[in-house]
């Protein structure tokens, strides 16, 4: 070939390898180019993202501050309207009070004026009174016109006495019902005593049931002689492992439970052994009763009393009544006695011993006939104690009236240590019979139709036939019945009697 087409060709060559070789940097140069301009974009994306979320934050914090600005802004507009209420209440209350205060003197001026108006009155009548009397006078002699003076000035002075006599005795019954108060309340609460119920009659637990027909003895020779020496009735019957000891004599009663006690113990069980048992029993029980007496004495601080008196307050260790320990009460009523006279600054010491010694009579009332606090009395009379004692004694239940101060804080002693919750319990059977015998009493009047005991015989209501009893009556019935209760019956507390008269028109329409 010859040499001019070579060279073509080899330009030809030249060119396209060129072409190729320059689009291949071109396309190289593009591609970097836009990974260039890509990862442009992305950074200013990135850029752009980081300066909005900063833009955000920015204008949060904006926010926030202008949020806070305001709230602050609103809570001193809040101080400022509250403190403007603030005056503004202030500003009506005062002016209320002024308002008031106008009122009140308005009233006063317009009392005032009524005084005044009356005061005229008064003088008018005044000088109407003097000039009837000064005409009078002119017929008068001198004595006679001082006697008219000397007994309207009497009867002026009386009047005003009486005025001043009612006015004192309010306020003086007042203060006293208002210091009895705070006195009783004072001794209450400064003397709490513990009650114990005590039964009257003595269960003593046995070994075994095979020992009930030792102690009944061959022909009942031992039980006869145990209730011959002992005075109690010894009671076996099918109760399981116990025997039981009734008695009236709270004293006998204990001496009864100490010997059959010693009696089980000991196991031999024969008259000659229940009589040197009944000794020992009897001699224990009276160091017992002795030293109980002696402990009272020393508790109230009471130590000049005669040793019979000390015996016998003993006594009252083993007697009960509504189920209320007779020595406990007797003590707790010394306790209040003598605080309540302190209160009054009087001499505690007296009203202590009154209170100790008020039941004394219980102790025998069951071997003396009559009131257990004209019993006492008498007992206290035959040994020794001084007259106001003995009087306080027996008008502590009001057998007798009162006349000093210290029958009456025994009486209100004693009321109050009955009176106090769970002191006093009563027997199913003694409840069911006052229950009964109010109804009796009140069904026994004329003109009683019907009758209710409700309320634990607190209160007695009366059904009356409207025929027979009138309204006029029903209120004489009531009285009656109560009148009656009170003479007849023994209750705690105080009975309600309610006569209810109730009257019915009736026809029939035919």
């Amino acid at each position: 070939m010859p040499e001019p087409i070579w060279l073509v060709i080899g330009v030809v060559v030249g060119i396209v390898l060129g072409f190729l070789v320059t689009r291949y940097l071109v396309n190289a140069s593009t591609k970097k180019a836009a990974d260039e301009a890509a990862s442009m974009i992305e950074d200013a994306k990135k850029q752009a993202e980081t300066l909005r979320r900063e833009a955000i934050i920015e204008g949060k914090d904006q926010a926030l501050k202008f949020k806070q600005q305001v709230e602050d802004e609103n809570k001193e507009r809040l101080k400022e309207v509250r403190a403007a209420e603030n005056r503004v209440a202030q500003r009506e209350e005062s002016l209320d009070r002024r308002v008031e205060s106008l009122d009140a003197r308005e009233h006063q001026i317009s009392s005032l004026q009524g005084q005044l108006e009356r005061r005229e009155r008064d003088l008018d009548e005044a000088e109407l009174e003097i000039d009837r009397r000064l005409e009078r006078v002119a017929g008068m002699t001198p004595q006679e016109a001082k006697e008219e003076m000397l007994d309207a000035l009497r009867d002026e002075v009386v009047h005003e006495s009486a005025a001043i006599i009612r006015e004192s005795e309010t306020r003086t019954k007042a203060e006293a019902d208002k210091k009895a108060r705070m006195i009783l309340s004072l001794a209450i609460q400064r003397v709490a005593a513990d009650h114990s119920a005590e039964n009257t009659v003595s269960t003593i637990h046995i070994p075994s049931d095979d020992l009930k027909g030792r102690i009944i003895g061959r022909e009942g020779r031992n039980i006869r002689s145990f209730e011959q020496l002992t005075g109690t009735n010894l009671i076996i019957d099918d109760t399981p492992e116990c025997v039981t000891i009734s008695c009236f004599d709270p004293v006998r009663r204990e001496i009864g439970r100490v010997t059959m006690e010693n009696l089980i113990s000991d196991g031999r069980i024969h008259p000659a052994r229940i009589e040197e048992m009944f000794d020992k029993a009897t001699a224990f029980v009276s160091q017992r009763i002795q030293e109980a007496g002696e402990q009272a004495a020393f508790d109230t601080g009471i130590h000049d009393l005669h040793p019979e008196l000390v015996r016998t307050l003993g006594r009252l260790r083993y007697r009960t009544s509504y189920g209320q320990n007779v020595l406990n009460h007797s003590l707790e009523v010394a306790y209040l006695s003598g605080v309540m006279a302190a209160e009054l600054g009087l001499d505690p010491v007296p009203a202590k011993r009154a209170g100790l010694l008020h039941d004394l009579g219980k102790a025998v009332d069951h071997e003396v006939e009559g009131s257990h606090a004209i019993i006492g009395g008498d007992l206290a009379r035959r040994f020794g104690e001084r007259p106001e004692i003995v009087h306080a004694i027996e008008a502590h239940h009001a057998d007798i009236e009162p006349n000093s101060v210290i029958d009456v804080l025994v009486q209100a002693a004693d009321a109050v240590s009955a009176a106090r919750p769970g002191a006093r319990k009563e027997t199913l059977d003694a409840y069911i019979k006052r229950l009964e015998k109010l109804e009796e009493i009140a069904n026994s009047h004329q003109g009683v139709e019907r009758t209710y005991a409700i309320q634990a015989g607190r209160e007695v209501r009366v059904m009356v036939e409207p025929e027979i009893v009138d309204e006029a009556n029903a209120v004489v019935l009531a009285h009656d019945i109560a009148r009656q209760i009170e003479n007849e019956m023994q209750y705690p507390g105080q009975v309600k009697v309610v006569v209810i008269r109730e009257s019915r028109a009736v026809d029939y329409a035919k």
